[in-house]
């Protein structure tokens, strides 16, 4: 079984490795593809004091960054993973690489926006689930 887990570094979203975690203590061999997805930065004011190659830099950096702690958990639990930064439109990269990468499921957390604030806002975790092939589980 894969696993697509998609952090941003959150609370939640260390929760969802953490359920990663002990669903691969149920079932073996689990692979488990860590993601982090960071939004294209086109603002004129950025490109104006960087060049395309130290932007991709930061972008890889603190993509990197916010996949420290899930890193650890997995290092700790021994469970086996590979880790990726991509750029995009977060719902669609996450709904993408999964496809592509051949995924079974994807297990992600939320902040756990509702009520009002989702119906005109929408949420990443809604979009992933309406956007992707294949089960997604959410954990707050």
């Amino acid at each position: 079984m894969k696993f697509l887990v998609p952090s941003d570094g959150s609370d939640n979203a260390v929760r969802a490795v953490a359920h990663v975690i002990r669903l691969a203590r149920c079932r073996e061999p689990v692979e488990v593809l860590l993601l982090n997805v960071r939004v294209p930065v086109d603002a004129w004011e950025v490109r104006r004091f960087l060049t395309e190659e130290e932007i991709t830099a930061l972008q890889q950096k603190e993509g990197e960054d916010d996949l420290t702690t899930s890193r650890a958990l997995l290092d700790e639990a021994g469970v086996p993973y590979t880790a990726q930064v991509a750029d995009g439109p977060v719902a669609q990269t996450i709904a993408k690489v999964a496809d592509d990468s051949g995924c079974d499921h994807i297990v992600m957390g939320t902040h756990g926006r509702g009520g009002i604030a989702s119906l005109f806002l929408g949420s990443t975790a809604a979009k992933v689930v309406h956007l992707a092939k294949v089960p997604v589980t959410l954990v707050k």
